[in-house]
């Protein structure tokens, strides 16, 4: 089968299509026909070593995808630690769900990392539950643009969170603000721990979702409320996080992690996310914001838009026909 190969861990230079082995089935999988993958910035990281246990290479790359699985010929959306950009997965089947009817294959592969992660952003930071009485739930947003981002904007527009959303760009944030985005910042203008604190009246917000690493765990510790959290779900400087410990103790703040590669394995987190999730994608308030589609032949050139920062919305590879 056609397989996209990590051949080293240089970067997406290293990235080649190759003929693979179809996949062997473990118990509790099942073979899935993949139609798109969805790219995510823990992909590139993957190519260069940064992602934490990626094995020795050569391996096939990818992380989600959206395909028909071969016994049932169901349509099908999944997460799988490696593999995904192949023509053939074998895939766990806790961690399959069904493709709404009126979603197209690249849809589905755009759906599982980012909106998962949102939303279990959400639910750690205690925002799937309404606030205390006279209280609205805030939340920051770093890379409101990104895949994560928008289903983040989303889902904070259906539970009527004030939301903060940084950006490299005017033109992002104007296209997010039609999401649900009430306040856009150009971090590359203004310094967005200032604009939070001016907006919120020096209150600060509740939680931020944090996958930048490096100063901005620091930064983003200053923009909460007391009690708050920095929700930390990546690196993407490629930078240690620092810690404002003064932070920490003056507002009682904490940060917690989210790797989804850890919480995919517990059913009884997932299962509720996704009962969630899946009602309001049926009630049409969810739908994954897609901003570009490359061929598999141009999988290096889609792995540098992201490494570039110059997407919007999640970037899919064409897999198969």
């Amino acid at each position: 089968m056609k397989a996209l190969v990590i051949a080293s861990l240089s970067g997406p230079d290293s990235l080649s299509i190759q003929d693979s082995p179809e996949p062997t089935l473990k118990p509790g999988q099942t073979l899935v026909r993949v139609g798109c993958g969805g790219l995510n910035f823990a992909d590139f990281m993957t190519t260069q070593g940064g992602y934490p246990g990626t094995p020795a290479p050569p391996l096939i790359a990818g992380r989600e995808f959206g395909g028909v699985e071969q016994t049932s010929q169901r349509r099908v959306m999944g997460y799988i630690q490696w593999g995904a950009f192949a023509e053939k997965v074998a895939a766990y089947e806790n961690l399959l769900w069904p493709v709404p009817a009126h979603w197209n294959d690249e849809q589905a592969a755009a759906f599982p990392v980012n909106y998962f992660t949102a939303y279990l952003g959400y639910w750690q930071a205690g925002m799937t539950q309404p606030p205390k009485p006279g209280r609205t739930h805030r939340v920051l947003i770093h890379a409101a643009a990104g895949g994560v981002g928008t289903a983040a904007v989303q889902i904070g527009h259906i539970l009527g969170v004030e939301m903060y959303g940084t950006s490299s760009s005017e033109a992002k944030l104007a296209r997010v603000k039609e999401l649900g985005l009430q306040n856009g910042i150009n971090y590359k203008q203004r310094d967005y721990e200032e604009v939070v604190k001016n907006l919120t009246r020096g209150e600060g917000v509740d939680a931020v979702f944090e996958m930048l690493g490096g100063e901005h765990t620091a930064k983003s510790l200053r923009c909460l409320r007391d009690f708050g959290r920095v929700i930390q779900y990546g690196t993407a400087t490629g930078k240690t996080p620092q810690l404002d410990v003064r932070a920490l103790y003056a507002k009682s703040a904490s940060i917690q992690g989210l790797w989804l590669t850890y919480l995919s394995q517990k059913r009884e987190i997932m299962e509720p996310a996704w009962k969630q999730l899946s009602e309001w994608i049926e009630q049409r308030k969810l739908a994954p914001v897609i901003g570009q589609i490359f061929p598999l032949e141009r999988a290096a050139e889609a792995y540098r838009l992201l490494q570039e920062g110059k997407n919007y919305g999640k970037v899919v590879l064409k897999i198969s026909g």
